[in-house]
C-alpha cells in the first residue's frame, strides 16, 4: 500500500487533519503548530493527488477513507481525533462512519453531509487553461490565472502548490488531470444510512454558503451529537480567515 505524505508535529493524543480540494498539509502548518504546542501529536496529512502524496487514478471517499485507515496502522494509532476541511470533512465523516472505533473525536469544517453539485468547475478550467510548463516564475503564474480568476486569496492559495518540475519548469503539486475527471466524486456525500455517535464538531463560516440551517437535521441524523458553530468574519476558508476563533472553538470542543 502506498503511503501518504505528511508532516508530524508535538507529542501527545493523536490529531489528523484533513486539507480541503486543491490544498495540502501546508494549509494548516500554523494552527497545526498551535494544536502541538496545546498539547497534541498532529498529523497534517496530504491526500492522495494533493500535496506531496502519491497520484492515483482511483479517487473516491471511500478510497479516502481507507487510505487515513492505512496510514493510521502504518503509524501505530489506535483512536485518534480526526479533523476536515471541505473534501477532508467529507474523507473524515467517511471514515468516522465506517470506522468508528477509530475516531475518538470528529470536527468537520465547513461542509455538510449532503451531495454538493459540481462548483469548482470554473477554478478547475482555469488551471487546465494555462500552460504552467510554460511559466518560469510564480509572478507569470499569478498574471495567467488572473485573467480567469480574479479573486487574488482564491489564487494564492492555488499557487503554494506550484513546484519546479525540474530546472526550468514549474508544475502544480496536485494531480489536475484525474481531479478534472472526478469533479463528480468531490461532491458526493457519505451513504444514506451511515451514522457516528461520537462527540462532534461541526464549524461553519457565517459568510459561507455550504452549510446552512436547513442543514442541520441532516447533520444530527449522520451524526446525532454534533454541537454546530459559527465562526465569525468567514467564509469557506474559516481556518484561514478567522484561525484564532477556529482555534479557540475547536479547542474547547477538543477539551471538553
Amino acid at each position: 500500500m502506498q503511503q501518504l505524505h505528511s508532516k508530524i508535529l508535538g507529542e501527545g493524543k493523536p490529531l489528523v487533519i484533513l486539507h480541503g480540494f486543491l490544498g495540502m498539509s501546508d494549509n494548516w502548518k500554523t494552527l497545526g503548530a498551535q494544536y502541538a504546542k496545546a498539547g497534541f501529536q498532529v498529523h497534517l496529512i496530504d491526500q492522495r493527488n494533493h500535496g506531496r502524496s502519491f497520484h492515483s487514478d482511483a479517487f473516491d471517499y471511500d478510497i479516502l477513507a481507507d487510505d487515513i485507515l492505512g496510514y493510521t496502522a502504518q503509524h501505530g494509532i489506535g483512536q485518534a481525533i480526526v479533523m476536515g476541511h471541505s473534501m477532508g470533512g467529507k474523507t473524515a465523516m467517511q471514515l468516522a462512519t465506517d470506522q468508528s472505533q477509530l475516531v475518538e473525536k470528529l470536527v468537520v469544517a465547513d461542509i455538510a453531509p449532503k451531495f454538493y453539485p459540481p462548483h469548482h468547475q470554473d477554478i478547475v478550467d482555469a488551471l487546465n487553461t494555462i500552460s504552467i510548463h510554460h511559466i518560469s516564475s510564480r509572478g507569470q503564474a499569478d498574471e495567467a490565472l488572473s485573467r480567469y480568476i480574479p479573486d487574488l486569496g482564491i489564487r494564492q492559495f492555488l499557487l503554494k502548490n506550484l513546484y519546479w518540475a525540474d530546472k526550468e519548469r514549474l508544475g502544480f503539486r496536485f494531480n489536475l488531470p484525474v481531479l478534472s475527471q472526478k469533479m463528480e466524486e468531490i461532491g458526493e456525500n457519505i451513504p444514506p444510512t451511515a451514522q457516528y455517535s461520537g462527540p462532534t464538531l461541526f464549524l461553519r463560516g457565517d459568510r459561507s454558503e455550504y452549510i446552512s440551517p436547513d442543514d442541520y437535521p441532516g447533520i444530527k441524523r449522520h451524526f446525532p451529537q454534533a454541537k454546530i458553530e459559527v465562526i465569525d468574519n468567514a467564509g469557506h476558508w474559516l481556518h484561514a480567515e478567522n484561525p484564532q476563533q477556529f482555534f479557540t472553538k475547536s479547542m474547547a470542543f477538543l477539551n471538553s
